[in-house]
């Protein structure tokens, strides 16, 4: 596509009126307005053919193979060069589609001594994956001018790239790192890990030191020597990650919705419980129940669970509880830890989730995650004066108040009904949950 710049429009509108000045002024003269008009059809068909021609220049774009939600990855752009013009700029648009953020416009200087040594440029385009999904990349726009700044040449290159953008692991990664090298001291051979658990697994010669509660009265006089019991900590307890897909759910927070917030903690958590022995399964519902996969067990079932959490869409119906924790409950033989990462309103639309909540808790453990809203923080630690309506900064503080308030009544609701409580901003949900899990583990709650 060719077409003028905005300076050569300039111009060609300027003929007119100097014609028409030539005429007022000097109509002997209105010949000089079409002598105008040719020097500039000129000079722009001159610019048409100083221009870098398109077949000069090949565009290539390399995408990361993978894309995690919410962390910044960089799209290189390299230009080939083959001819011996060149521009001085190029712009570059890439279409895609709203589940990542790139620029609007990337303005690209031209290094004419680059371009000789090297006969390419290469760029990083900062893209941000902002929901889970396929992202496409149609077609790449290159838009360069004249040497005169009068004619723009706006080729487009179909790309028809697919990107993949799956829940952030990076979190994930590090802790693997993390408890793989405290295993490695251990060496290859299985460990049994020994604690303050209620399993029993050996007797032992009792040692000063040694807690004189562990101490076996009825072994010791048989053996004629103290001896106390050993115990090692529990494992294949059943884990449910429950994440609500609803409505609710899709509000971003920090640029990246609650669900994927949601899901990157519940990876992480899911991780750390296959590698301490543990089951886990997965549970995903909104107006009806999206998915369940039985709990299994072992770290080589967590890319399977990275899978099914990259299958969870996003939902814009209201979420059924009464549906979803009814069918989970039916689903579940044995005592079980379901976590449920969910978000609510107000005590009113809260109602139903208390009730079913309360049924839940009868047969199993439930540990209840929500993510802590900065914004409401931020509005009720905001001081009057801060912004000029000061009575309309007044009302908001009063309305995120009441919805703090209500938020804190649901909490201590289902703290009555024996329902743990977990609420932890966005950017620490995942150390919060495991720490919590570690907890109910510590104390056999399970």
């Amino acid at each position: 596509m060719i077409l003028p710049t905005g300076r050569a429009i300039a111009l060609l509108g300027a003929v007119p009126l100097l014609a028409l000045l030539l005429a007022a002024t000097a109509p002997t003269l209105w010949p000089l307005g079409l002598a105008y008009l040719g020097v500039v059809l000129f000079a722009m068909l001159g610019d048409l053919l100083l221009a870098m021609p398109k077949r000069h220049l090949a565009a290539t774009l390399q995408p990361p193979a993978m894309l995690y939600v919410g962390e910044p990855m960089p799209l290189a752009l390299e230009l080939a060069f083959t001819g011996p013009r060149t521009p001085a700029r190029i712009e570059a648009i890439i279409d895609h589609d709203p589940i990542v953020a790139l620029p609007p416009r990337i303005e690209i200087p031209v290094d004419s001594n680059q371009v000789e040594s090297l006969g390419a440029l290469r760029i990083e385009v900062p893209m941000l994956p902002k929901r889970r999904g396929t992202a496409a990349l149609p077609a790449l726009w290159l838009r360069w001018t004249g040497p005169y700044g009068l004619m723009r040449l706006q080729p487009k290159q179909a790309l028809d790239l697919k990107l993949r953008v799956v829940p952030n692991i990076r979190a994930v990664r590090a802790a693997a790192i993390a408890l793989s090298r405290q295993d490695s001291i251990f060496g290859i051979k299985d460990q049994r890990e020994l604690g303050d658990g209620s399993e029993f697994d050996a007797l032992r010669d009792y040692q000063p030191g040694f807690d004189r509660r562990a101490i076996d009265w009825k072994h010791s006089a048989r053996h004629r020597r103290l001896v106390c019991k050993e115990f090692r900590s529990e494992r294949n307890h059943q884990i449910i990650l429950a994440l609500d897909t609803g409505h609710l759910m899709r509000e971003p927070m920090a640029g990246v919705p609650r669900l994927d917030h949601a899901i990157n903690a519940g990876l992480l958590l899911g991780y750390a419980s296959l590698k301490g022995g543990d089951r886990v399964g997965l549970f995903g519902f909104d107006s009806k129940v999206r998915l369940y996969a039985e709990p299994a067990g072992g770290v080589d079932r967590f890319p399977r669970l990275q899978r099914l959490t990259a299958e969870l869409d996003y939902a814009a119906e209201e979420t059924n509880f009464t549906l979803g924790l009814t069918m989970l409950s039916q689903q579940l033989r044995r005592r079980s830890l379901i976590v449920l990462i969910t978000d609510f309103v107000d005590t009113v639309t809260a109602e139903l989730m208390l009730e079913n909540l309360g049924r839940l808790s009868q047969r199993h453990l439930v540990l209840f995650v929500t993510l802590q809203d900065p914004e409401l923080r931020a509005m009720i630690d905001m001081p009057p004066d801060a912004v000029p309506d000061s009575m309309e900064a007044v009302a908001r503080s009063v309305v995120a108040d009441e919805l703090r308030r209500d938020r804190l009544i649901v909490f201590e609701r289902l703290r009555r009904l024996g329902v743990q409580c977990l609420e932890a901003p966005y950017n620490r949900i995942g150390t919060d949950l495991i720490n919590r899990y570690l907890a109910i583990k510590q104390r056999e709650m399970i």
